[in-house]
């Protein structure tokens, strides 16, 4: 097969220094590299990489194995600055660059085509990502569920390359952003991970009756009381809204119970959907209402809890409802925190686990008399969720311009030069 034939293009976005350069040149994805070079055998160990190895573009996992007991996809023997492109589902861009130098030999999955590069690998690193790329790759791919694409005919997949000046700036560019984006993910997962130990702190972990740690005002306070939910709240059911129900202009602000796994956290001030069913065909929430859901897939499903701070909201069926006098962000936090495990515990079924009001009422926990204490403990986290939302806000800003700047760095399909 030959590479694809296209008129020379150019990038939307070009650097002053190469704007009177040459258009691109057209190649075969295998005349810019060695696409799964030989090697001359597999050490006795090795990190094995295989397809869930990788997330984002990070090695997450590493696994040293014995060559004797390495799966027969261990083929793919690695040298620094190589690029593992991922064959299966390559619409997930879950690729690597590969330039670790800590003394261990890596192998990767036949999952993956090991690309070195001739010319900057970072460049050709960042190409593969581009939405032009990506699309001939599906093109040629076969399979509808798990579509993968040959090394044999990824190699004859056409790419545009300019001068290799341009290359390294076009990569240094990029590698700078993806810096910036990884810095920004540690910081949040590092937020996460504060927030996680401080609500281990903050209230009494099983079998404890007290926390660890108390703000100094309520520190010679009187113990936290020990008492069942059902002493403490009034539990009740959710109203079926479904999906056809939920519209974008619906007059009254809805909850369905999925939606606690996928968009909200512990408190929920800003909802997303919309009804409009009849308010005779609702259960509305009132202010600093706790609620669960009543049926999951795991149990670790069922163990997802967040106040809803407003009155009014429509809350959908498969949603217990924990209305009490304790303050609605604390309980939230309290049952998301260190009670989860218990929560996930009381659930029953197997392909479908359930959490029944009866089981929730008889749930133990521990409140601290003092509402200004629950208020205290639920202003302290919630701050810490105003800062975790905004770095999350910060990434998803950081990849949606690195994705918009690598459409505009490099031609798209059907883009002539001048």
């Amino acid at each position: 097969m030959s590479a694809d034939k296209r008129s020379p293009v150019l990038p939307r976005l070009r650097f002053p220094e190469f704007v009177s350069e040459h258009p691109w040149n057209d190649m075969a994805l295998s005349t810019t590299s060695d696409i799964n070079p030989t090697h001359n055998g597999l050490p006795e160990s090795f990190i094995y990489i295989d397809l869930e190895s990788v997330n984002s573009g990070t090695l997450v996992e590493r696994k040293e194995i014995e060559r004797d007991n390495a799966p027969s996809r261990a083929q793919r023997l690695l040298r620094r600055k190589d690029i593992l492109y991922q064959t299966v589902r390559p619409y997930q861009r879950n690729n690597l660059f590969f330039d670790i130098d800590d003394g261990y030999d890596y192998v990767a999955s036949t999952g993956y085509a090991q690309l070195r590069a001739h010319g900057c690998p970072k460049f050709l690193y960042q190409l593969l990502h581009t939405n032009s790329f990506v699309n001939r790759v599906l093109s040629k791919c076969t399979g509808s569920n798990y579509p993968a694409i040959n090394s044999s005919d990824l190699v004859d997949i056409c790419v545009s390359l300019p001068k290799p000046a341009e290359q390294q700036k076009i990569a240094d560019c990029l590698g700078s952003l993806d810096d910036l984006i990884a810095a920004a993910d540690q910081k949040l997962a590092a937020l996460r991970q504060h927030k996680q130990g401080l609500m281990q702190q903050l209230f009494p972990q099983p079998g404890e009756t007290v926390p660890r740690l108390r703000f100094p005002e309520f520190q010679n306070a009187m113990e936290w009381q020990r008492c069942v939910i059902g002493e403490i709240a009034e539990i009740s059911k959710g109203k079926g809204i479904s999906k056809s129900d939920v519209v974008e202009d619906g007059r009254t602000p809805c909850i369905r119970y999925g939606e606690l796994y996928t968009s909200y956290g512990e408190v929920i001030e800003i909802v997303k959907s919309r009804t409009n069913l009849a308010a005779s065909d609702l259960v509305l929430s009132k202010a600093g209402d706790v609620i669960i859901p009543a049926s999951g897939e795991t149990q670790d499903d069922i163990a997802t809890c967040a106040c809803v701070v407003d009155d009014g909201i429509a809350l959908g069926s498969d949603l217990n409802i924990l209305r009490s006098p304790v303050d609605g962000r604390f309980f939230s936090y309290y049952l998301s925190g260190p009670q989860r495990r218990e929560l996930a515990k009381i659930a029953q079924g197997d392909t479908v686990a359930h959490l029944y009001p009866t089981q929730l009422s008889r749930l133990v926990v521990y409140i601290p008399d003092a509402k200004a204490e629950q208020q205290r403990i639920a202003d302290c986290l919630s701050s810490l969720d105003v800062q975790i939302t905004a770095q999350f806000e910060r990434l998803e800003y950081l990849k949606t311009h690195k994705k918009g700047l690598l459409q505009q760095l490099f031609p798209s399909a059907g883009e002539s030069a001048p």
